[in-house]
């Protein structure tokens, strides 16, 4: 049987200052969580990047620190996990250098392993596509919680890794963000990237065509 190797991705991943390139690069990597000793792992299939304090997007815009946002100014390979709408807790990853809060909103993945358990921890009783679409059902099924905000991605129980899988260049898409219509023209920025045609890709139809 073949054996699979996977590598964990190192802080040099992370620590670098092009957001946008990173975001792509994520693309096909894969989240880990052994949480209580439950394995869990997903493929990245949908990111969006978020440039700091000149993306009127970000919740860090105009060097903007808050309790909440503080982690944001951490080094590059941490976990940021905030709350929206009181239910739905969304997972992003910290990246670039001390004090230059660029982040990625992990929006789509697509299970590798542990889908008994991502089906506990979701509520589902099928896993149809909707197991790991969208941000909220990413950290769901994950077991990611704002109680991982600050957590190095860099430990064996969360951790990104590569096993040499990367999206070919032509299915590469990348598309305005969703939901920021709030940061006027930065809104139609193609800071959102996508493996075309993958079924755990959230959004539209209308949503997911470059621009």
């Amino acid at each position: 049987m073949e054996t699979i190797a996977y590598q964990k991705l190192s802080s040099g991943f992370y620590n670098r200052p092009d957001v946008l390139k990173i975001a792509r690069e994520l693309l096909g990597k894969i989240i880990v969580t052994k949480f209580n000793g439950e394995l869990t792992s997903a493929r990245i299939v949908e990111t969006e990047a978020y440039a700091g304090v000149v993306d009127k997007a970000s919740h860090a815009y105009g060097g903007r620190r808050t309790a909440r946002t503080e982690i944001m100014y951490r080094e590059g390979g941490v976990a940021y996990v905030y709350l929206i709408y009181g239910i739905h807790q969304l997972f992003n990853i910290v990246t670039d250098g001390v004090d230059i809060p660029h982040a990625i909103l992990i929006r789509g993945a697509e299970p590798v392993t542990g889908v008994p358990v991502m089906l506990q921890r979701t509520g589902k009783k099928v896993a149809d596509f909707t197991l790991t679409k969208g941000p909220g059902n990413v950290s769901k099924a994950l077991g990611i919680t704002i109680g991982h905000t600050g957590e190095s991605l860099l430990e064996d129980e969360f951790c990104l890794v590569s096993d040499g899988f990367t999206p070919l260049a032509e299915d590469i898409v990348a598309t305005p963000r969703i939901g920021v219509d709030y940061a006027g023209a930065d809104a139609l920025l193609p800071y959102r990237f996508i493996i075309r045609g993958n079924k755990y890709v959230s959004g539209k139809p209308s949503q997911n065509n470059p621009r």
